[in-house]
């Protein structure tokens, strides 16, 4: 297979078992990304938790000072002058129990979902079909607001929501292949300072365990943990 070739030829190219700097890390994701689209820049944060502990769980938003270089689409759940402060900043689809419907039957076209407090009764009806999406508004994640402008505006310049797996991994997605190296790098330390100051107080040892970076298509290069802060 051409991908499984190209993989094996990228770790030709460094050492798998050697934890790069993040400068160097970030050089050789780019020099491997040779797919035919702009590939997707994605971290994995392996971290000394069991998210099965409430006081373990690790999850927030963060805004990337780059944004992530793909287009997010937005979806806002709000009635008369909040519905109309929600269109005008830019949302991709308002409604309320139309919006629901649409839900209900399975037409979820958006990636980040937006509530008014006020819409929340309707919205919680939906918990079984958004939840396992991640897309429940959650008042925690700054999702159920009032400062509807707020939301969409950041929903839409690149804010990246994390939240850790059952295995202590947290990954998303810090940009784009064509990024700049130095944008990648900041993207990347906004990402990693999220992570530390969601650190749990149940956290204990190590919290940082082990991070890589990959791109769509390309092979995963271990990051020096200590590199992350500037």
């Amino acid at each position: 297979m051409p991908h499984d070739k190209r993989i094996k030829a990228a770790y030709a190219l460094f050492d798998r078992t050697k934890a790069y700097p993040l400068p160097e890390a970030v050089k050789i994701i780019k020099d491997n990304a040779k797919a035919k689209f702009d590939e997707t820049v994605e971290i994995a944060m392996n971290l000394g938790i069991d998210p099965r502990h409430a006081d373990q769980m690790v999850r927030g938003l963060v805004s990337l000072p780059h944004g992530t270089g793909k287009e997010v689409r937005v979806a806002v759940f709000a009635r008369g002058a909040k519905a109309d402060e929600a269109r005008a900043a830019g949302a991709d689809i308002v409604g309320a129990e139309d919006l629901a419907e649409k839900v209900q039957n399975g037409e979820i076209e958006f990636d980040r979902c937006i509530a008014t407090p006020d819409m929340m009764a309707l919205v919680g009806r939906l918990g079984k079909i958004l939840g396992p999406r991640g897309l429940m508004p959650n008042p925690k994640l700054g999702t159920v607001t009032m400062d509807v402008k707020g939301a969409v505006s950041a929903a839409k310049a690149g804010q990246v929501e994390f939240r850790a797996e059952k295995a202590g991994i947290v990954h998303a997605g810090v940009g784009k292949a064509s990024f700049p190296e130095e944008k990648l790098i900041e993207n990347i330390r906004a990402f990693a300072d999220a992570i530390q100051k969601a650190k749990p107080a149940g956290a204990k040892g190590a919290y940082v365990k082990k991070v890589s970076l990959s791109s769509t298509m390309g092979p995963g290069v271990r990051v020096d943990p200590a590199s992350l802060t500037a």
